[in-house]
């Protein structure tokens, strides 16, 4: 996975929830503790801090920086936030030698970062999507994408709904709800999100 990938995920979020920004988001999102509006920002952090660990490329730790979105951000203000870090995902990724080892629970490569920043633009656009109760489900060609890079033991089927069920947001036939999961990113695995 590559920087194209993050970008069209980013756009693909702004094109689910861009209409909808005048929609209550202080519902939950989903399944999820958080509000929509907390959801988006932690989309927003997390993208912020892959391409931070690109860009610095510490061997051992993260980085010591989180993102405040502040309280008076509107949900336009959030998703135009989101697609800047996702942009700066994308430019980290493309500026990054492939050889290049970031620390992620483990020395993780820039595909393993592309492949988690797209991870949470989709599975959280589907959380936030589920809390403004908009019918979507995330693409089946970066789903895909996202299962072959970061859930390698995945069963098989459709992408989506796999990777729905991978991360325990979904039933799958002849497979228990999942209620903790791993990535993996790195070598190692990346604990329960």
């Amino acid at each position: 996975m590559d920087a194209s990938h993050v970008t069209a995920a980013v756009a693909e979020t702004h094109r689910v929830l861009g209409p909808h920004t005048d929609a209550d988001w202080s519902v939950p999102a989903g399944s999820l503790e958080w509000s929509c509006r907390e959801t988006a920002a932690h989309i927003a952090h997390d993208l912020l801090a892959y391409a931070s660990q690109l860009a610095a490329a510490p061997a051992d730790a993260y980085l010591p920086l989180d993102l405040t979105v502040r309280p008076e951000a509107t949900p336009a203000d959030i998703l135009r936030t989101v697609t800047a870090c996702g942009t700066l995902l994308s430019s980290a990724l493309t500026t990054t030698a492939p050889t290049t080892r970031a620390w992620h629970w483990g020395p993780c490569d820039p595909t393993g970062f592309a492949a988690m920043g797209v991870a949470e633009l989709l599975l959280h656009t589907h959380d936030i999507a589920q809390g403004l109760a908009l019918p979507w489900t995330p693409p089946a060609t970066l789903t895909a994408l996202v299962l072959a890079r970061l859930f390698p033991d995945a069963p098989e089927g459709a992408p989506t709904p796999v990777l729905l069920w991978c991360t325990g947001r979904a039933t799958l036939p002849d497979h228990p709800r999942r209620t903790s999961w791993t990535w993996q990113a790195s070598g190692e695995n990346t604990p329960t999100r």
